[in-house]
């Protein structure tokens, strides 16, 4: 194909793209399409129910939390304005539906459910970890705890492990999606009357992601490695409450460290 037929061909799908999305000004499509007058709208029609249904199915892949709390006919709609509000940058499907989360939290036809963009938070955390490289290895630089002061170490975290700190008993709600029992939302409402807190951490364990309520001490030490602060400064910042042999256990066991660096 020569350059301008390229030039040609690009232009026609930048037209037919922003028509399915509905973009701007509706553009005319007279001289881009191989069909015209009803035929042609029937064909876009049927592109645009397409696209609708693959962006359902695409969000419903990643936030099946949220898909249940909503229910499907309220969750149908919702990806279609997502698929339009913002439609995915990548070829790979699996990357949209990042935007969901703070869309969420800032539509006020959802402001009685104000936990819903957390536990959309944990979804995606949960979709992006399972998708992350694996780590099978030891860390790197393991024996630098044992010969380095602290304050010149840095631990680097694998790819994917996520915190997501919420007012709400996010991991609660997400555990009992994830249940048959028939009281398997009693917690949830206990929490709920308590108002509990909820930080959980998401991690993988070979290739399926964990989800799990962590304490404010190990809360502040994860948030201070996510910062890239020194080993040092994250230990004062978790301070006496966070046992750090204990807590290195179950680090290495559960495969949530890259390596453990020297610290500029």
């Amino acid at each position: 194909m020569t350059a301008p037929a390229l030039q040609r061909e690009a232009l026609r799908q930048q037209h037919l793209l922003r028509a399915l999305w509905r973009r701007g000004a509706e553009p005319s499509l007279d001289l881009w399409l191989r069909e015209s007058g009803e035929r042609a709208a029937r064909g876009l029609a049927a592109y645009r129910g397409n696209a609708g249904a693959i962006a359902e199915r695409a969000l419903a892949a990643a936030f099946p939390t949220v898909q249940q709390l909503v229910g499907a006919e309220s969750f149908e709609p919702l990806a279609r304005a997502l698929w339009q509000r913002f439609p995915p940058q990548r070829g790979d499907l699996a990357q949209f539906g990042a935007a969901l989360p703070a869309w969420l939290e800032r539509d006020p036809q959802l402001a009685s459910e104000p936990y819903l963009a957390d536990v959309a938070r944990v979804d995606w955390a949960v979709h992006t970890i399972e998708q992350a490289a694996d780590v099978d290895q030891p860390p790197a630089g393991l024996a630098l705890l044992g010969e380095v002061d602290p304050s010149r170490l840095r631990i680097r975290l694998r790819p994917g492990l996520a915190l997501v700190a919420s007012k709400w008993p996010v991991v609660s709600i997400w555990q009992a999606h994830r249940l048959s029992d028939d009281d398997r939302f009693a917690p949830v409402r206990a929490a709920f009357e308590a108002q509990t807190h909820e930080t959980a951490l998401i991690a993988r364990i070979d290739w399926r992601a964990t989800v799990e309520a962590v304490d404010p001490a190990s809360t502040a030490f994860l948030l201070a490695l996510q910062q890239d602060v020194d080993l040092g400064q994250a230990l004062n910042d978790a301070g006496d409450a966070l046992a750090f042999d204990r807590w290195l256990q179950r680090a290495l066991t559960n495969h949530w460290l890259q390596a453990i660096e020297p610290h500029a």
